[in-house]
């Protein structure tokens, strides 16, 4: 489970290319590795999804502002180093892919990482067996 869930003002659609950004953002997790050198996230449970809000409300409502929300949710286990990494480099990618949206009007860009503490966690499905070396 590294989930990153992106939730935007709908006029960036016509600004940027959202699917490209997703894309993005599941290669930057995928070319994430920690300490040992070994990938943090499994290939097969990355998952990068984008939904522009149908309603918003941003700022003092002076202007037409846009914002992006991006929240990564990773299971517990990896190191704050890692974790910070893996945040910086998301944002990293995300400010990069965004510079022209960024250079014509104001965007607010939040990106939250968050570790679960699960009570219940199911993982089913046959994706990952596409992935997984023999």
């Amino acid at each position: 489970m590294p989930h990153l869930v992106i939730l935007y003002t709908p006029q960036l659609d016509a600004e940027t290319d959202m699917s490209a950004l997703c894309r993005t953002l599941a290669d930057t997790m995928g070319a994430a590795r920690d300490e040992a050198g070994k990938p943090v996230f499994p290939t097969g449970g990355i998952r990068v999804l984008a939904y522009p809000a149908a309603h918003h409300a941003v700022a003092d409502g002076s202007g037409d502002h846009a914002f992006c929300y991006f929240q990564l949710r990773m299971a517990r286990g990896r190191s704050t180093a890692v974790q910070q990494a893996v945040g910086q480099s998301l944002a990293d990618a995300a400010k990069a892919h965004l510079a022209p949206v960024l250079a014509r009007r104001p965007v607010g860009l939040t990106l939250q990482v968050d570790e679960g503490h699960e009570v219940f966690d199911a993982k089913f499905g046959n994706l990952h067996a596409l992935f997984t070396k023999a």
